[in-house]
Parts: structure tokens; C-alpha cells; sequence
């Protein structure tokens, strides 16, 4: 994590430099995110969250091991040098197991930690912002703290058996909420600089407490609400204005930076004013499989005007049919009914679609859609009516055809803009 800790350094130091997080598991994703590192010359960090990887196997099925061994196996297909491959824990934390009483939910969590770092995750999200079983409904910094502190312990160990590089960590308690909002918003308060100062005090007592003082100098972020969120239709653009004193508070606290998360659907202007602002720390997730999801629509819809619907792959009824046939998933995210309904199920920035790509019946109506487009090339004419930046890069031979080069190639218009808010200097996508 040298890379990290110096970029976070050279940020302090003046320079408007931030970092983007890839918080996914989609092998496409992972694939855009680790082609886009090697194009532009810089570090893929990519995050696993307690949902999609644990010692349980979370909805990916991988525990970390297996989740890194999925990133390195790309990034050596690529060529990418596995030091600039950097693995992170998002929302790490008792958030799966909340619905368990207090101590047993840390103990787990506590568990799945460890692995993360045996397993050469080295940037650490601890997130104990969230009430448990028998829990207050909100909790004080000094609990949040504590907990906090007894999970950074136990990474600590995990470190010292790994015998590798410490790892840096990542606090806080304003914590949105993993996925984006989960009801409809108007407007969003931004953190009060005196909350986040108090948050930084809270934690760094319960540190020194716990004899982590050696961890407390690798803690480089907080997480705070710089004004930033989307729901399933409406998307609250940062406002520098509103964060000014938020920003503005760091002054006072060597070596931190703020970590934004929620930060999918921003403007380009609003990603780079993000960075200037000391939140330079970009999260980034439902909006790569938003447009991974779009890629594909796109392609559905090329391979029933190029081929007949007979021969269709019918990967967008396929993707459907198994949402509506287990909302697991949705159901506490999509209100309504009727077309309102089936809207948010294709179409909801939140993108619940993401758990629904590793099905059996989905994963192979894509494979026969990639099957299809290795067959033969399809009429440049439908590329461009569908995916106009795909059908230009085809026509300056810089992507192959094929249904994953398209893909990855639309993943990584949206990579770009975070890339370029990050490092002004970065190239573009290709």
C-alpha cells in the first residue's frame, strides 16, 4: 500500500491528486477496471465488500483468498504487474451478521477481517457504524469507536502472522449506506465538521486505549457525507459550497483525507471538485454494473436486429425473469407496481441486477450472447445506432470485436471520468 500512503501524502502536500475504488465483483468489472490501470499507466484499487466476499462466501461465493486469486488471474492474463493491483475490504464490519446480537456479530466480523488480511488485503474499511441486535438505533462515537478499535486489533494480528506489509485503514461513523439510499431523496445534510473532528478524537482515544497507536498512523481516510447520494432515480450532485467548512476542517488533522462513497452517477466536474476538496478518496460500484447492464441491453438488442429474434440469446429476458423470480434481492429496495416496478428492476441507479449475473441460467444466455458475436462481426451500422464510443473505437482499431471488448470498453468511459478527476494528467479511455 506504499502507493497508496503516497499518493494520500503528495494530496496533503498540495497536489490534486486522488484515488478511485472499484467496489465489485462482476469479472467484467474487474476486468475494465484492471485494463483501464494498465492503458493509463497507474494502480487498480479494487474493493470486495462483507456482502459480496467473507468467510461465509457472501453472494459471490469467494472467501478472500479466493476473491484475490479471481483479481491476480486477470491482471496476469492482462499483463498487469500484480504490485499495481491493490485489494481493499469495503464496509468491513458486523453489516452482514447485524441481525445477531452485538458480540457475536463483532466476533464474525472480526473473523472475516483476519482472512481479508491474510489474504493480502491491504487497505481496510472498518465500519461499525451500524446497530446490531439489541443495539441503540444509533450509536455513539465512543461504541462505534471501540468497536472499531477491537476489529483494528485483531487485523493487526492477522498482519503480524502474514508477516507482510500493515495494513492502512479507513474510519468513520457518517457511513452511507452500502448500494446507495433505500428511500427516495430531496436533500442531503453534509457532515458538520465538528462531528467529524469529534470522530477522529473518539477513534484515536479508543486506539491509544487498545496500545494501536502504531495503527492509528496508518489510519490515512474517514468516511463522511460530503452531500453525495442517489437513490433509484435521482442523484444528489456534490455542492463545494455546502462541504466548504467540511473541507476545510482537515487543516487541522495531519496526514487524513476523507473517503466518499455514493460517489456513482457525478459529473466529471463534480468527481474532480470532489478530489480539490480533500474527499480523495473516490468509491465507485452500482454505476460499473449500471453500465455493464447497459452494454449488454445494447447487445441484446444488436443480436435480435442482426440475427432474429429466433436466435436470440435472451439474455435481458433471462436476467429478468430470474429477478422476478427471486426478489431477494429488490424487494426491500423497489416500491410499486405494474410498469413502475419493472422500471426499477432494469432501469434503478442502485442496480440490483448485480446479483443476478452469477445465475446459472444468466451466465449462460451471456455466454451464448459472446458466442455470437465471435461467430462474426455485426453490422457496424447497429454498433453505432447502440453503442455509438463502441462503433468509433472499432472504426480506430483500438478494441477488438468481440462482446467482452465492448463491454469492457463501455465499463471504461465511466472509469475515465473518475481516472481523469483523480489525476487531470491521466489518458482517456481507449
Amino acid at each position: 500500500m506504499r502507493a497508496l500512503l503516497e499518493r494520500v501524502r503528495r494530496h496533503r502536500a498540495g497536489e490534486p491528486l486522488g484515488i478511485y475504488s472499484v467496489c465489485s465483483a462482476h469479472p467484467l468489472v474487474l476486468r475494465a477496471a484492471l485494463r483501464h490501470a494498465q492503458a493509463i499507466g497507474g494502480a487498480a484499487l479494487i474493493e470486495a465488500t462483507s456482502n459480496q466476499v467473507n468467510q461465509d462466501g457472501g453472494y459471490t461465493g469467494l472467501r478472500p483468498a479466493g476473491f484475490r486469486d479471481v483479481v491476480w488471474r486477470m491482471a496476469d492474463e492482462i499483463g498487469l504487474p500484480r504490485e499495481r493491483v491493490l485489494l481493499g475490504g469495503d464496509h468491513l464490519g458486523p453489516n452482514y451478521w447485524q441481525t445477531q446480537p452485538a458480540d457475536a456479530a463483532l466476533e464474525r466480523a472480526a473473523v472475516m477481517i483476519a482472512e481479508y488480511v491474510l489474504a493480502g488485503f491491504r487497505k481496510i474499511h472498518l465500519d461499525c457504524s451500524m446497530s446490531c441486535a439489541g443495539d441503540a438505533v444509533a450509536l455513539p462515537d465512543e461504541v462505534i469507536a471501540e468497536r472499531t478499535a477491537a476489529l483494528c486489533a485483531r487485523a493487526e494480528e492477522a498482519g503480524q502472522i502474514a508477516g507482510a506489509e500493515p495494513p492502512v485503514y479507513v474510519i468513520g461513523s457518517e457511513v452511507p449506506t452500502p448500494g446507495g439510499a433505500h428511500e427516495a431523496l430531496h436533500e442531503l445534510a453534509v457532515t458538520e465538521p465538528q462531528a467529524a473532528l469529534a470522530t477522529i478524537a473518539a477513534h484515536r482515544t479508543a486506539f491509544s486505549r487498545r496500545g494501536l497507536e502504531a495503527a492509528w498512523e496508518r489510519v490515512i481516510a474517514l468516511v463522511v457525507q460530503p452531500g453525495v447520494e442517489f437513490d433509484n432515480e435521482h442523484v444528489i450532485e456534490y455542492d463545494p459550497a455546502k462541504a466548504r467548512q467540511l473541507s476545510g476542517c482537515l487543516q487541522s488533522v495531519p496526514r487524513l483525507v476523507f473517503e466518499a462513497h455514493s460517489t456513482d452517477y457525478q459529473p466529471p466536474q463534480a468527481l474532480a471538485a470532489l478530489v480539490r476538496d480533500h474527499f480523495a478518496i473516490l468509491k465507485v460500484g452500482p454505476a460499473l454494473t449500471f453500465a455493464l447492464r447497459e452494454a449488454v441491453w445494447a447487445l441484446d438488442r444488436i443480436e435480435r436486429e442482426w440475427l432474429g429474434e429466433e436466435r436470440s440469446s435472451r439474455v435481458r429476458e433471462t436476467l429478468l425473469a430470474a429477478m422476478r423470480a427471486d426478489p431477494t434481492h429488490w424487494r426491500k429496495y423497489y416500491r410499486g407496481s405494474g410498469r413502475t416496478l419493472e422500471l426499477q428492476l432494469e432501469y434503478s441507479l442502485s442496480d440490483r441486477t448485480r446479483y443476478y449475473w452469477p445465475l446459472p441460467a444468466v451466465a449462460q444466455a451471456l455466454t451464448r450472447l459472446e458466442a455470437a458475436f465471435a461467430g462474426a462481426a455485426p453490422p457496424l451500422a447497429l454498433l453505432r445506432q447502440y453503442l455509438p464510443a463502441v462503433h468509433a473505437a472499432v472504426r480506430r482499431g483500438e478494441i477488438q470485436v468481440s462482446a467482452q471488448s465492448f463491454v469492457i470498453h463501455h465499463i471504461r468511459q465511466v472509469l475515465g471520468e473518475y481516472s481523469r478527476a483523480c489525476e487531470p494528467s491521466a489518458g482517456a479511455a481507449d
